[in-house]
């Protein structure tokens, strides 16, 4: 009985001694880890990724839109077949769009290096431009998506939509893809040229004209020294294919009917040889910014005819040089703002008549003295005829908007630009003779007066509503008025592209009137 009970005792003691045994090695309740850490080095809305020092943050927008009374996403409607205003124009154009961009920055012993990424998921209507060939084909000029070719089908009948209306069809675009480093910006952003706001003063319209304006970013090589108070100023080397080449013109080619298309002769663009060159100076203050800058872009041509004999013309440097105004807390209004700028170009004209806004107009009317009407213009970077030199095109222009905040929902802003551009002797000889009747144009029958310089003006007015932050509907009107310099009656051969037939045509100023109604969430 004793053995027994000292036998259980100790039983006992075993089995507590191997339960706290057991107990020690039980897993205790681990500290709860941070997966997603907030980095308030940069400012709101960015995360430290796990395992590293490096912030990021993630933005964008989702945008539906619909332009009325244009071909394009929203530009006037010039050109073919849009400016056609006939059967061929569209009488809508819708897109929706995502935006992503990618922000990612980190703290080193050289300062900050950013990264920044700003791409775009684009559907868009599709253009159907008549062949005007008896068998009525017609040409789909939107978003295929089934072609990498980068052909443009000939397409017929029923079959003009493929299989199935290519529904999964769109575009993928690149806004910026940049780094950023003691002072470097080295990638795809923003011209250092360009205001703050580039195309939009005010507004949602894509073509303005009056300063240069990339939007969608240019490959460059910057660097930017920060002065204090401020002050900063910049020094750039830009890509001058992409965004900055106008055209350099060999007017030996042109033809009274390539004229009254938009085009006066054969561009003539030799290889690239140097970036654009890029100076600017900046004071941001709580009043609002100054910004002056000034850019110089090589035109390098290739030769006069098809083969290295025929000769060249040498390289001519053409500039610009642009002054940007910020006006912030007017009196009229809380967040009220007035942004303004005005460029002068020689030789450079995709600073005035930027890229989205292109500088070449073909664009039909009514009339009461002939069939219809036409108004046409051409601004290229430079201009010359078989054995001369580079003349260039010089033009000045200017844009602007004032902004009023009805309350914290609604705000309007109404907005305007002007651009002249000015032709040389050599152009106005070889195009309208020496007294501005002979040339290629100034000597036909009807033409009473002849000059290839033209003006563009431009004016709008946007109201957007905000019911909720980050979600904005708006309306935009634009009128751009081309205001051409020829004058009288021409007999136009006629283009299978606008479907306009063999007739006498009114040279006359031409109009166009566009509406834009957006839906946007930023996110």
């Amino acid at each position: 009985m004793k053995f027994t009970k000292t036998l259980l005792l100790g039983s006992a003691a075993g089995l507590m001694a191997a339960t706290g045994a057991f107990a020690a090695d039980l897993p205790v309740k681990a500290k709860a880890v941070e997966y997603v850490k907030i980095c308030s080095l940069y400012g709101a809305g960015f995360y430290y990724i796990p395992g590293t020092d490096t912030c990021i943050k993630l933005g964008g927008y989702l945008r539906a839109e619909v332009a009325l009374g244009t071909n394009s996403s929203y530009g006037a409607a010039n050109g073919s077949p849009a400016g056609a205003h006939n059967r061929l124009s569209n009488y809508y154009t819708m897109r929706a769009r995502e935006d992503l961009n990618i922000d990612t920055r980190t703290a080193t012993e050289y300062g900050v290096v950013r990264t920044f990424f700003d791409g775009v998921f684009t559907w868009t209507t599709g253009g159907y431009q008549g062949s005007g060939s008896a068998t009525g084909s017609t040409v789909y000029t939107g978003n295929l998506g089934l072609n990498t070719s980068g052909a443009t089908p000939a397409l017929v009948g029923s079959s003009i939509n493929g299989t199935d209306g290519n529904t999964s069809a769109g575009s993928l675009g690149v806004y910026y893809a940049f780094i950023q480093f003691a002072g470097f910006t080295m990638g795809k952003a923003v011209s250092q040229f360009d205001a703050p706001w580039t195309n939009y003063p005010g507004n949602n319209f894509d073509g303005l004209v009056g300063g240069s304006g990339t939007v969608t970013g240019v490959t460059q090589f910057t660097y930017t020294a920060d002065f204090g108070q401020g002050v900063t100023a910049a020094f750039s080397a830009e890509d001058a294919t992409a965004y900055y080449q106008a055209g350099n013109v060999n007017l030996t080619g042109a033809t009274a009917t390539s004229m009254i298309g938009g085009t006066y002769g054969s561009n003539a663009i030799g290889g690239s040889r140097s970036p654009n060159l890029v100076g600017m100076v900046r004071v941001d203050q709580a009043w609002g910014l100054f910004q002056a800058s000034i850019a110089a872009h090589d035109n390098h041509v290739a030769y006069y005819g098809a083969t290295e004999n025929t000769g060249h013309p040498d390289d001519k440097w053409g500039w610009a040089v642009q002054l940007a105004l910020s006006i912030k807390n007017i009196p009229t209004g809380a967040g009220d703002v007035i942004n303004v700028s005005a460029v002068y170009t020689d030789g450079a004209t995709r600073y005035n008549f930027q890229n989205l806004a292109g500088s070449s107009y073909s664009m039909f009317g009514s009339s009461g003295v002939a069939y219809q009407s036409v108004g046409f213009a051409y601004a290229p970077d430079t201009v010359f005829i078989t054995g001369s030199s580079q003349e260039t095109v010089k033009t000045w222009g200017f844009r602007g908007a004032y902004t009023h905040n009805w309350d914290p929902y609604w705000n309007t802003a109404l907005y305007g630009a002007y651009a002249q551009a000015q032709y040389g002797s050599l152009a106005k000889t070889a195009l309208c003779g020496a007294g501005g009747a002979g040339g290629v144009f100034g000597g036909l029958a009807g033409v009473t007066g002849c000059n290839p310089d033209f003006a563009v003006g431009q004016i709008g007015l946007i109201t957007r509503w905000t019911p909720v932050k980050n979600l904005t509907f708006s309306g935009d009107l634009n009128w751009t008025h081309l205001d051409q310099k020829y004058s009288g009656t021409v007999g136009y051969a006629g283009a299978g592209t606008t479907a306009k037939p063999a007739a006498l045509y009114e040279l006359k100023d031409q109009d166009s009137i566009t509406l834009l109604l957006r839906a946007q969430r930023n996110w």
